[in-house]
C-alpha cells in the first residue's frame, strides 16, 4: 500500500496522520508520551524497544503500532532508513498495552 492509502485508512478512523523520516541507524532514547500514539511504517523499518517489558517490536512496511500513553519506549531505525505516519489520540483511547498489527491485518 502507498503512503497515501495508509494515510487515508488512518483518516477513516478519525486520525490526522503526519509523516516523519529518519536515516539508517538513527535512534531515540527511552521516553514516554502523555498521549496515545498510532504509528504506521511506510518505508524501511524501525525497532521500538519496550525496556520495562524486555520486548522489541519491529515495524516494516504496512505494519502498525498502537502505543498507549505512558509506555516507555526507544527506537532504532533499520539499515534502509524509515518513513512513518504518526497520529495521536487522547490518553486512554487505546488498549492499555502496545499492540502491533501486521500489514494487511488492520
Amino acid at each position: 500500500m502507498s503512503e497515501a492509502e495508509l494515510a487515508a485508512r488512518l483518516r477513516a478512523e478519525g486520525l490526522a496522520p503526519g509523516s516523519w523520516s529518519n536515516g539508517p541507524g538513527d535512534g531515540y532514547g527511552a521516553h514516554a508520551h502523555g498521549y496515545d500514539k498510532v504509528l504506521v511504517c511506510v518505508r524501511g523499518s524501525i525497532d521500538f524497544g519496550l525496556p520495562r517489558r524486555g520486548q522489541t517490536i519491529r515495524l516494516e512496511v504496512g505494519d502498525r503500532l498502537d502505543l498507549p500513553a505512558g509506555t516507555e519506549h526507544d527506537a532504532l531505525v533499520g539499515s534502509a532508513g524509515v518513513t512513518c505516519l504518526e497520529a495521536h489520540r487522547p490518553a486512554g483511547a487505546l488498549a492499555p498495552d502496545p499492540v502491533k498489527r501486521a500489514a494487511g491485518s488492520w
